[in-house]
């Protein structure tokens, strides 16, 4: 599968009923991502200007990025403060075949992505993060939740949920949740979080957007991270293994802290 988190290349899944037009959400989700792409290329540019032997300039950072993560890692993750507000509640059933709803795990951080179950492409690469993150939480494990809403609406099924987390070894991390439920009530979550998806046909690649959003104990959204692979001439997903441990780090060290 194909899960782009570009949002350029996230359109509107006209062939898919029920979904609604773009929230607002997905052009504050556009805002800061662009946001973190320009100071990437920023950051690229004073590298090169470096090497020229130019005086070395400070590196880029976003402001409201806590202290615990470095620049660097920062980066890395496109992580960005988004508005202080309440997350948009949602009650869906997890690989498991229980309900939750996002209210349901206040009193705990929550690290939200959004997946396909039949995903080639990105998601296992970002589960690994999850199960790397879980690991480097330590005693905080328990105070942490990872979450996943599914984004393929041609597979809907609990089993479906249950197959790809025991496939990607997410079962491993005891408060794992992969939620899925109707079609309607799956694009209503989509488009409240900006989520883009297009899955014209069951036989066709899901493009979604791929968003990390960090939620703290009290259900507000806090922070916006951007994951991403790259491809092997054969057209294979990978990320390089230290990039997949600094995200699984990352991602611990910011979940951590919405908790502390």
């Amino acid at each position: 599968m194909d899960d782009d988190p570009r949002p350029d290349r996230a359109v509107q899944a006209k062939s898919m009923p029920g979904q609604p037009r773009v929230s607002r959400k997905a052009v504050l989700v556009a805002t800061v991502l662009t946001v973190g792409v320009t100071a990437a290329f920023a950051i690229v540019a004073i590298h090169i200007r470096n090497e020229n032997g130019n005086p070395a300039s400070a590196e880029i950072r976003a402001t409201g990025i806590p202290a615990s993560v470095s620049t660097p890692l920062a980066n890395l993750m496109a992580l960005s403060p988004v508005p202080d507000q309440p997350a948009p509640d949602f009650n869906l059933t997890d690989q498991n075949g229980q309900n939750y709803s996002l209210a349901s795990f206040r009193g705990k951080s929550v690290v939200l992505e959004f997946m396909d179950p039949h995903c080639t492409d990105i998601c296992p690469i970002i589960s690994q993060e999850f199960v790397d993150a879980y690991q480097d939480l330590g005693s905080d494990r328990s105070n942490v939740v990872f979450l996943a809403v599914n984004v393929n609406a041609y597979h809907l099924e609990v089993a479906d949920m249950a197959a790809f987390t025991t496939e990607h070894q997410l079962n491993t991390v005891p408060t794992w949740h992969f939620l899925t439920g109707p079609v309607g009530t799956l694009a209503t979550v989509w488009n409240s979080y900006g989520v883009q998806v297009d899955a014209p046909n069951p036989n066709a690649d899901v493009i979604h957007s791929s968003f990390v959003y960090f939620i703290d104990p009290s259900g507000h959204e806090r922070y916006l991270g951007s994951p991403q692979d790259d491809h092997k001439a054969n057209g294979d997903a990978y990320l390089p293994g230290n990039q997949i441990a600094s995200w699984g780090q990352g991602i611990a060290i910011v979940a951590r802290g919405l908790s502390s």
